[in-house]
């Protein structure tokens, strides 16, 4: 498992290439990257913020439950801090398993209950002002029960 909130550019191939093993036969990754538009607003750049211990322990403890929830082999989860510019990668989620459903279950889950519960906020800074983002709703159909 591998959990890190890290100020420079993620890791992303190498993070990959280092979590696969010969058990595996899926590996399902998200990358979250900074798009150049939001709600129809150019965007120029996104900060990133964190209660860094914080974030740390409950993105573990979320990796742990997605190992035992969805019977996945391995996951990583990468957070980038700091000021990122279109095109850059914020979040990375890489999970592996013996097969591809429960991979692509626990990497949807990871992504969406991460951006619910940990604390890691997003200023947006687009031509004509910056918010703070509320990111978008969770979907209460992988909710847990």
């Amino acid at each position: 498992m591998r959990i890190e909130i890290l100020d420079e550019i993620l890791p992303v191939a190498e993070v990959i290439e280092q979590i696969k093993a010969g058990s595996d036969g899926a590996v399902c990754t998200f990358e979250g990257i900074v798009r150049n538009q939001t709600r129809d607003r150019q965007t120029l750049h996104l900060d990133y913020e964190s209660y860094r211990d914080m974030a740390l322990s409950q993105m573990q403890t979320l990796a742990t439950e997605a190992l035992v929830k969805f019977k996945i082999r391995d996951v990583a989860i990468l957070h980038r801090l700091g000021r990122l510019h279109v095109g850059e990668t914020s979040v990375l989620i890489v999970v592996v398993s013996a097969h591809r459903g429960p991979a692509f279950d626990a990497c949807r889950w990871l992504i969406d209950t991460l951006k619910k519960q940990v604390p890691i906020w997003k200023k947006e800074t687009f031509v004509d002002g910056a918010v703070w983002a509320d990111g978008e709703p969770f979907p209460e159909a992988i909710a847990l029960t």
